[in-house]
């Protein structure tokens, strides 16, 4: 080996980050899977659990886990602030040449993790995981799932790749400027695509989790939702607008039935039209109560943005984790 190339080796750093929410059955086993494939990646890692504030015992095993290994480390949130603002909180604290993010529920095969690292190493930036079937994810879910990206894709700007979730390995540069992104409701699979850096896909296939239940209920994926639409498009201002400018030209077209009955000089045989000007105001009515709904969703997402508040707040972390903090004010 050249020279260069073992000093390049010596120095470039691994981190996986790994957010947990009462993983508490499924932790010692996928830490023991992570440490078994770690252990033929050949550069310096570490491991970062993040705790989204667990009511289980994940947080006694981390403690225990990070006492047996000193590259294990953890972050403990204040409380569940969710999923992508846990990812935030590792991706914050990690200053690897090299960082990937997954979950700790075994669904995410830690064997691609070498795979992944070396694809960086020739120069994509970004290296996504997509999941090619959906495991134990029901029908309904896959089903709610496909046409969620094919909605997203159709009214945003950004493509974001179907059935990839937060399994991905980034360089240092794309790490960094994914930080650079400050905004308070995160979807991380859209700003990771809208960066626009040499991504590839790495596709594997579904597995099933190794303990617990699935931590996303429906609020949370309807949340999820919501933060990729209205954070990545203005769509549904724009749908309000088109299905006014619709009714607007009935209007005159209504208008100008009317008006040849007068200049035809049969208005005695305009009948009342009671139930079609009811109809024609619930249905008017109903469209501007809608598109205002979706520009009180955008204010009400500008008036979080605009206070500031931190994505997230922690309440504890390993002593190396509070060392590197010290050191890096």
């Amino acid at each position: 080996m050249k020279p260069a190339a073992r000093r390049r080796k010596k120095r470039e750093r691994l981190d996986i980050i790994v957010p947990v929410y009462n993983e508490g059955k499924a932790l010692p086993r996928f830490h023991t899977d992570l440490l078994r494939a770690l252990r033929k990646v050949d550069c310096r890692w570490r491991i970062l659990y993040i705790d989204d504030g667990s009511s289980d015992g994940t947080a006694d095993l981390l403690l225990q886990l990070s006492a047996r290994n000193r590259q294990t480390a953890w972050i403990r949130l204040s409380r569940n602030f969710g999923h992508q603002a846990a990812l935030t909180a590792g991706l914050e604290f990690s200053n690897a040449d090299i960082v990937v993010t997954m979950d700790g529920d075994g669904q995410h095969p830690p064997e691609m993790i070498q795979e992944m690292v070396g694809l960086v190493r020739k120069g994509y930036e970004v290296v996504q995981a997509q999941r090619l079937d959906g495991g134990t994810a029901g029908r309904l879910k896959r089903w709610t799932s496909n046409a969620f990206y094919r909605v997203l894709n159709a009214v945003s700007g950004t493509r974001v790749t179907a059935s990839a979730a937060d399994y991905r390995a980034m360089s240092r540069r794309a790490v960094d400027a994914l930080r650079a992104m400050p905004e308070y409701h995160r979807f991380l699979r859209g700003m990771v695509a809208w960066m626009g850096f040499p991504t590839l896909i790495l596709p594997y296939s579904g597995v099933d989790r190794i303990g617990g239940a699935s931590k996303y209920s429906l609020g949370k994926m309807l949340r999820l939702a919501s933060d990729a639409i209205f954070s990545f498009s203005l769509a549904p201002l724009y749908i309000g607008l088109a299905v006014g400018g619709a009714f607007f030209c009935l209007a005159l077209l209504e208008m100008a039935y009317v008006l040849s009955f007068w200049v035809s000089g049969q208005t005695s045989n305009l009948a009342p039209g009671w139930s079609s000007l009811m109809f024609i105001l619930l249905v008017v009515g109903g469209t501007a109560t809608v598109l205002l709904g979706f520009i009180g969703v955008y204010v009400g997402y500008i008036f979080q943005e605009v206070k500031r508040r931190p994505v997230y707040i922690v309440g504890g972390a390993s002593p190396s984790i509070r060392l590197a903090r010290a050191d890096r004010e």
